[in-house]
């Protein structure tokens, strides 16, 4: 992992430390290391790689946010899913999700579209594939980095107590599987792209169903107001 520069939260380090030592992880790294010695732009930058582990520590977790891959345009990834940092215009799937958030909760429309302040509650915005080529949606979706998410997942729902998963689109929703839906609460609704989020994405409820079922079960909810 140093070939990458990459520093990873101490619960995570310490429960997915055989998946970094695996030959299909070790082989990835390598892959990421070689196109960026070809010169080859790679989001989002290293530091940020593992951002949504080092914000939300496993035993934080309460909400696990799924995407496919960050985002492929400059300065907009930093290693949490849908967020972009402040000052870059919100892409359209976040809007819809802004928009869903304000219908559903009533939550004012944000200034920014950093979601960090989601993370530190406990709120796990993971990509499936942690990397990408500049301006190549899905070019790092083949390299190895959905071996490893789906053993976070497996991890998330072993030893984490009643998480909320919200899989939207049916790229998440194959990750369904590694889940125990005895255990935790599974919501599905269409990908909040402009291309299918009127299929259901908007009017779904999840922010609020969310909060109903931690409080239901002594967790504290989630504060979605951004600040």
């Amino acid at each position: 992992m140093s070939k990458l520069n990459i520093k990873v939260e101490e619960s995570w380090k310490l429960v997915l430390k055989e998946e970094f030592n695996k030959p299909y992880f070790i082989q990835l790294v390598n892959h990421i290391k070689t196109e960026k010695e070809q010169g080859k732009l790679i989001y989002p930058k290293g530091s940020n790689i593992f951002n949504a582990f080092n914000k939300t520590p496993l035993d934080k977790v309460k909400v696990v946010i799924l995407g496919q891959d960050p985002y492929h345009g400059p300065n907009q990834a930093h290693g949490l899913s849908f967020s972009v940092q402040k000052g870059i215009p919100f892409p359209p799937s976040l809007q819809n999700i802004f928009k869903e958030l304000q219908r559903d909760t009533g939550t004012p429309y944000p200034l920014h579209g950093d979601l960090s302040s989601w993370a530190q509650q406990g709120v796990f915005l993971l990509n499936a594939s942690l990397t990408v080529r500049a301006a190549e949606p899905m070019s790092h979706s083949q390299i190895g980095w959905a071996i490893f998410t789906d053993a976070v997942i497996r991890t998330i729902s072993k030893d984490c107590p009643k998480v909320v998963f919200m899989l939207w689109g049916k790229f998440a929703q194959e990750k369904q599987t590694r889940i125990d839906s005895s255990k935790h609460l599974i919501l599905k609704a269409p990908h909040p792209s402009p291309l299918s989020a009127h299929q259901g994405f908007v009017g779904c409820g999840h922010f609020s169903t969310c909060n109903h079922f931690l409080a239901k079960n002594g967790i504290d909810p989630i504060n979605w107001h951004i600040n």
